[in-house]
């Protein structure tokens, strides 16, 4: 992925195309399958994703898995956390940039983009309207459902000497079942 955005990175050197590594430096645990990079060569994105490692690399090492010190082990994390946060607003740095250079070189574009966004929040809230609207429909019959069973005296039985309390308690919620 960095190599096919080194481009982007002006003033920056390619990616270097570095052979399969394993562990980092001594002490320093790698992750199987990661690059070892050369100081110098590197780009936003490749130190991005080596902090990032890094930060995975403290949390799991053994140094840090059996070390005494607390307050070691804590500030060796907070120190791959910020460089990690130092490195990501580095990139969106880089990012923010080059969106301001495509805005002043094609404005066009921006405007496209924005279109584009808007016609996608439009039909997401037509579809949340549509929802609300089946939704309301439902109530509305359950609403019109009663009313229509309220309407119907004639349907009850004859009032018999319980009639008062069956009435009173159809109109009561029914009650809701304990949990076994």
């Amino acid at each position: 992925m960095a190599s096919s955005m080194s481009g982007m990175f002006s003033g920056q050197q390619p990616t270097v195309v570095h052979p399969v590594g394993g562990p980092g430096g001594p002490g320093q645990p790698g992750f199987p399958g990661t690059a070892a990079r050369a100081p110098g060569n590197n780009t936003l994105v490749d130190e991005l994703e080596a902090s990032f490692e890094a930060c995975f690399a403290s949390l799991v090492s053994q140094d840090y898995v059996n070390g005494t010190d607390q307050e070691e082990i804590r500030t060796g994390v907070d120190q791959c956390i910020q460089k990690f946060l130092d490195v990501a607003r580095q990139t969106e740095c880089f990012f923010l940039q080059k969106r301001l250079q495509l805005s002043v070189q094609k404005p066009e574009q921006v405007v496209k983009e924005d279109v584009s966004e808007l016609r996608n929040e439009l039909q997401r809230k037509e579809l949340l309207v549509q929802k609300h609207l089946s939704k309301l429909h439902h109530w509305q019959q359950v609403l019109e459902d009663v009313s229509v069973q309220q309407r119907k005296p004639s349907d009850l039985p004859p009032p018999g000497p319980l009639a008062f309390l069956e009435q009173a308690s159809a109109s009561l919620p029914p009650a809701p079942l304990k949990p076994n």
